[in-house]
């Protein structure tokens, strides 16, 4: 996952234009707690939490 800096004006240029799981999409991946979880949903060695998509509302498209 890249890291950028929310705290920019720069980041938010185009979230007027955002649809509602665009919007979500924003809060969600600024969440540490998200960070940590998806981390270890993408290193299946880690421990990943078995509710991750329940948890966080998501859904993975095939």
């Amino acid at each position: 996952m890249s890291e950028f800096d929310w705290r920019a004006p720069k980041a938010y240029a185009n979230i007027h234009r955002a649809d509602r799981p665009g919007f979500a999409w924003e809060i969600v991946r600024r969440s540490s707690n998200y960070r940590a979880q998806f981390s270890a949903v993408a290193h299946p060695e880690r421990s990943a939490p078995a509710n991750f998509r329940k948890h966080w509302g998501l859904i993975f498209r095939r």
